[in-house]
């Protein structure tokens, strides 16, 4: 196991990327369970979707895919990733009209 081999180094990186999911999700978990939240946040979900997408992303062997999944794999992204924009811009008031 040559760490600086590119499938080694893809499949520890890829581990790491599920620890973090997990962790996101156990942190997600903590606050439904101890009532500090009554839902599960939309961002939330949004953040742990990310996050798994990234890690297909990375162990995934990009140029053996077809094309179509390449694809569809970019526009879950910046689905994603304008989901999560729009979710930001309404926490921070900026839809708000002043009257």
């Amino acid at each position: 196991m040559n760490p600086l081999e590119h499938s080694v180094f893809q499949r520890v990186f890829g581990e790491i990327m599920t620890l973090l999911i997990a962790l996101e999700f156990n942190h997600t978990l903590h606050y439904v369970i101890t009532g500090e939240r009554g839902i599960i946040h939309t961002k939330m979900v949004i953040l742990i979707a990310e996050l798994a997408i990234a890690r297909k992303i990375i162990v995934t062997d990009l140029f053996q895919l077809p094309a179509t999944s390449t694809l569809a794999l970019a526009t879950l992204v910046l689905a994603l990733g304008v989901t999560y924009w729009l979710m930001r811009e309404r926490n921070d008031g900026s839809f708000r009209q002043e009257p």
